[in-house]
């Protein structure tokens, strides 16, 4: 997926250089066109008529040098290629709906740290947070993960991504997006499921017996084996897609192994929602609130991919 996305990122720098000049409003009509599958109901979110929608769809796919829309008898669908570059597009509009708010005329500069769990970083942040220095020419952004959660009171980081709120601290809390969870499993796996089979678990290991996630498992099924044990939720997701049993996954990280199958064990699942957490003096600064607003522009824009 992230080989995907950076060559999408690649093209559209590209397209800029080599094709006929790509214009910023095109993404945005794109996003509003793959968003509600059709021509008149993109030309009433963006107060326009629809041959402006179509012309400027053509203009984007001319751009790019690649087709991103088929016309269906009842909608738009997204090709291939529409596919991967609405990824890289939905970023960019919300970087550019951060850019909207002009929280200042000094342009931001310097770095700015974000501390993320590793599932968020590794399959969603690093593909579209990147793009954020590409827009900003002297802001560069130090994006790490780590099941410890780095110190915002230490400074050890500016701006944090926690799943859930914390209780303390003298921080500006915002709700980023609810995270769903499923089990997901390899198709051999889950036909045993569906066949009665008791399942066996993937989850966390003994360094983390204290995630919410395993917890949860050992709770819900006490005396369900573990048979293969790690402390990444991509790890579980590997281990889970080669056969060694059910992972407890939050959705955007299930959907994004394709070996994986979403399967059912008839319980209730659980959720957890994505806080930013960021110092309230941090926000006086030009590069951190611009930071802060294009994560929040992003987990709205995105939201579907956590439900």
């Amino acid at each position: 997926m992230l080989t995907d996305l950076r060559g999408t990122a690649k093209k559209l720098a590209m397209a800029d250089q080599n094709r006929t000049a790509l214009n910023w409003e095109d993404v945005r009509f794109f996003v509003a066109l793959a968003r509600h599958g059709s021509l008149s109901a993109a030309a009433r979110i963006l107060s326009v008529n629809h041959a402006t929608v179509a012309r400027r769809i053509a203009a984007f796919e001319a751009a790019l040098g690649e087709r991103l829309v088929e016309r269906r008898p009842d909608r738009y669908v997204l090709t291939s290629a529409g596919t991967r570059v609405l990824s890289v597009a939905s970023g960019m509009e919300a970087a550019a709906a951060g850019l909207k708010r002009g929280v200042s005329d000094d342009a931001p500069k310097g770095l700015v740290r974000i501390n993320a769990p590793p599932s968020l970083t590794q399959v969603f942040l690093i593909s579209f947070a990147a793009p954020l220095t590409t827009l900003h020419a002297r802001l560069d952004l130090d994006l790490v993960s780590d099941l410890r959660y780095v110190s915002l009171e230490r400074r050890e980081t500016d701006i944090a991504i926690r799943l859930g709120r914390p209780e303390d601290g003298d921080f500006v809390a915002k709700k980023l997006t609810t995270v769903g969870y499923g089990f997901y499993a390899s198709a051999r796996w889950r036909a045993r499921v569906k066949k009665g089979i008791v399942p066996t678990f993937v989850s966390f290991d003994e360094m983390n017996t204290s995630v919410p996630e395993h917890l949860w498992i050992k709770k819900r099924f006490p005396q369900s084996r573990i048979s293969f044990r790690t402390n990444s939720q991509l790890g579980q997701a590997q281990a889970a897609g080669a056969n060694a049993g059910v992972a407890l996954l939050p959705h955007f990280v299930g959907r994004s192994n394709r070996a994986l199958k979403q399967c059912s064990l008839g319980v209730d699942l659980p959720s957890s929602d994505y806080w930013l957490l960021v110092r309230r003096n941090d926000l006086k600064e030009v590069s951190v609130r611009t930071v802060v607003d294009f994560l929040t522009d992003l987990f709205h824009v995105e939201r579907k991919r956590f439900e």
